[in-house]
């Protein structure tokens, strides 16, 4: 049985254009499993650095979070995405992502790095409450459009049909103002 991933990506890969049908094909072979292989894993070191110190890429960030087995600083790069105000993390692998389990076990407390260090408190956002946010998340976020089973540009009513299948996190900054 395909899963819903897999055949939007296939539709993507046979309709769009040739960079899209590479860009789409590469991606899913980096995430195999909806884990990180040794290639993704190395990309995913650098992108946390560049992200922390660059203002090159506006929504790129890197969240830093206690690992809940190692007990050491990891630290991810992630897309930020702001929303009527509120500033938001998405999750394009789902529930079984590294940094979603890590930042549930550390509860929601962690660092976002982008031209500074700033503590912050993640808040899960209940499921049926996310779909809005998945949209502007995959408009912000190319890379993660190969592992999320709608297109960033269909209806509200697709997104809220995959939207318990994908964690969004609020961002409340624990530094007094």
């Amino acid at each position: 049985m395909q899963t819903s991933s897999a055949k939007h990506t296939k539709d993507t890969a046979k309709n769009g254009t040739l960079f899209k049908r590479w860009f789409y094909q590469h991606h899913q072979w980096l995430y195999r499993g909806q884990k990180p292989n040794w290639l993704a894993k190395v990309m995913n070191r650098a992108g946390a650095m560049v992200a922390a110190r660059s203002t090159l890429f506006s929504g790129l960030v890197a969240l830093e979070v206690i690992g809940r087995k190692s007990g050491r600083i990891i630290s991810f790069p992630l897309v930020l995405v702001t929303l009527d105000g509120q500033r938001y993390l998405a999750s394009m692998l789902g529930d079984n992502a590294q940094w979603v389990r890590n930042v549930r076990a550390a509860d929601g407390k962690a660092v976002l790095r982008r031209r500074g260090r700033e503590a912050v408190q993640l808040e899960e956002v209940p499921a049926d409450r996310r779909a809005l946010i998945l949209r502007a998340y995959l408009q912000a976020a190319p890379g993660a459009r190969p592992h999320v089973p709608v297109d960033k540009d269909a209806p509200l009513a697709e997104f809220e049909k995959i939207a318990a299948g994908f964690p969004v996190f609020r961002l409340v900054s624990s530094q007094p103002k």
